[in-house]
């Protein structure tokens, strides 16, 4: 028997429960992907407690999940893009059932692993660095633009940092002192956030919020064009102020996660990884991410 996280009801972390759950059979054009490593994210725990009911409301059982990495463990009977058994993969699935020891997918959301990609980071790329790419993309960043970004140290911002390092923007970016060094090895420009930051920001061409709270209005305080701040984090400033708000549903293909995990195996970008819990310990890994100020990715390893 397979082994996946579900829930039957909204709540915290207790609700969480890893059951048996029948081995799943892949139909034509879907592969089975035996689970090595999977991400979780901020939106998971936000669906599971019921705040995001009216935009992405849960069926009972609910599984949970995005993100993913592992071997192809079975393949439907015709068009799966000559996948053989075995392949280390990278994915993602549209059903919430990564955290789990395997996943059914369509072969079209899997792309090769680079061998030189460690499980941890590529089970980690979907969800934080599709919306990350998408972020970038939305500011139209370039040589010679400065673009802050807002929570610079999770698991999306600094994704972002890098992201538009790459591009040869300048970047400030904004998070707690003890994260300042890591920004600064990525080419950023750290600044502590808190009272007084609109005096330590210089003028800037952009700006991506991925914190929420107030950045969007900052931004606009600041002289920041509306149609150059996006943000992943307030959907009511997308609609006030008529700002982006460009995230995972804008650059979540599986081109744009083969793109990042070349990036990411050459050394370009880095996905920092926090903590690896087994599956068993998906409770306390939950725990670890709702505590905040998370500085990267928290992985499950089934």
């Amino acid at each position: 028997m397979a082994r996946a996280v579900r829930f039957d009801r909204y709540g915290d972390v207790d609700v969480l429960n890893v059951v048996e759950v029948p081995d799943p059979v892949p139909g034509p054009g879907r592969v089975v992907v035996e689970v090595v490593a999977a991400a979780i994210n901020p939106g998971e725990s936000k669906i599971r407690e019921g705040l995001l009911h009216d935009y992405f409301p849960a069926t009972f059982p609910s599984g949970e999940g995005s993100d993913f990495a592992g071997r192809v463990a079975a393949v439907g009977d015709s068009g799966v893009g000559g996948l053989d058994i075995g392949a280390e993969v990278i994915g993602f699935t549209d059903e919430r059932a990564s955290h789990a020891t395997h996943v059914v997918v369509p072969f079209e959301q899997l792309t090769p692993k680079p061998a030189e990609l460690s499980w941890e980071a590529a089970g980690s790329l979907y969800v934080a660095g599709t919306t990350a790419f998408a972020a970038v993309r939305a500011v139209s960043a370039g040589p010679g633009d400065v673009v802050a970004v807002s929570g610079a140290a999770g698991g999306v911002g600094s994704i972002a940092v890098q992201l538009l390092r790459e591009r040869g923007a300048t970047v400030i970016a904004i998070a707690g002192p003890a994260n300042h060094d890591r920004l600064r090895g990525y080419g950023a420009t750290p600044v502590a956030y808190g009272d007084g930051l609109a005096e330590r920001l210089p003028a800037l061409d952009a700006f991506i919020d991925t914190h929420g709270d107030g950045y969007v209005e900052l931004a606009l305080r600041l002289g920041v064009e509306p149609e150059r701040i996006d943000t992943i984090a307030d959907f009511a400033a997308v609609e006030k102020y008529q700002v982006r708000g460009d995230g995972n549903a804008a650059g979540g293909t599986i081109d744009v996660v083969a793109a990042l995990a070349d990036l990411a195996a050459a050394g370009t970008i880095e996905i920092p990884i926090v903590a690896v819990y087994p599956l068993d310990l998906v409770r306390d890994a939950y725990r670890d991410l709702e505590h905040g100020h998370t500085p990267g990715k928290i992985v499950l390893r089934p």
